[in-house]
């Protein structure tokens, strides 16, 4: 072989894409995935999106009946229409109950909730607790997949854990972890506190998710971060 056909075959070999396979096996045994219980939960958590109406007063002094007749005017009134984007977990399929965050739905007029396949439903508030920061929301009971509940107070610090949002309307997000801690209190965010605390991240949005173990059932709600500066990085 002449020099030239020589670097003709290693700038070939060089340019081949290379596709790294991750083996199914090691040593006879299946490799360890969570992909098959992500596939299972993730059409269950939904993204939830709220408007909120409210009026405002073009100037505070147009509350006093005195300048209101100086002026000659009453209060014009703006109608604001602000968006929040959380997320939610279907608990019953054939009723199609809904749970989330109470923030995630507080002083909402109207609530829509979008599933993994795209489907926007109108959700209706059936009851909500601020106190543990708790909301149960009914929709449309077609083509739903639901969460099984799991028993939290079975649960040991070193379990592991998976968090799922739908947050920003972006698509999912799936983060694993462990628990860190049991009955988390005196943080002063919610009336009623005890918290599960996980190092698998929880990021803005994902308020009203699912935690679940790893046989894909519901422990715990994602609720809060904690964050060195309020917001950014998750510490658990």
């Amino acid at each position: 072989m002449n020099r030239i056909s020589l670097l003709t075959l290693i700038v070939v070999l060089f340019v081949q894409p290379v596709s790294a396979v991750l083996p199914l096996q090691l040593n006879g045994e299946p490799m360890p995935s969570l992909a098959p219980m992500v596939k299972t939960v993730a059409p269950a958590v939904v993204n939830i999106a709220t408007h909120s109406s409210f009026s405002l007063q073009h100037s505070p002094l147009l509350n006093d009946p005195f300048f209101r007749h100086f002026f000659k005017q009453q209060p014009k009134l703006q109608r604001k229409r602000p968006n929040s984007l959380g997320s939610g977990v279907v608990i019953n399929a054939t009723k199609g109950r809904i749970i989330t965050n109470h923030q995630v739905v507080d002083k909402a007029d109207e609530i829509t909730v979008t599933l993994k396949d795209g489907r926007e439903l109108k959700a209706t508030l059936l009851g909500t607790d601020p106190e543990s920061d708790v909301a149960l929301l009914q929709v449309p009971a077609i083509g739903l997949s639901e969460v099984k509940l799991a028993d939290s107070d079975i649960l040991q610090v070193g379990d592991f854990v998976v968090a799922i949002g739908n947050p920003f309307g972006l698509g999912q997000t799936v983060t694993a972890g462990i628990i860190s801690a049991l009955g988390r209190s005196g943080l002063g965010i919610e009336g009623y506190e005890d918290f599960i605390q996980t190092d698998a991240s929880i990021n803005p949005g994902n308020s009203g998710g699912a935690l679940v173990n790893l046989r894909g059932e519901l422990v715990g709600m994602n609720t809060a971060i904690l964050s060195p500066g309020g917001i950014g990085g998750n510490v658990g």
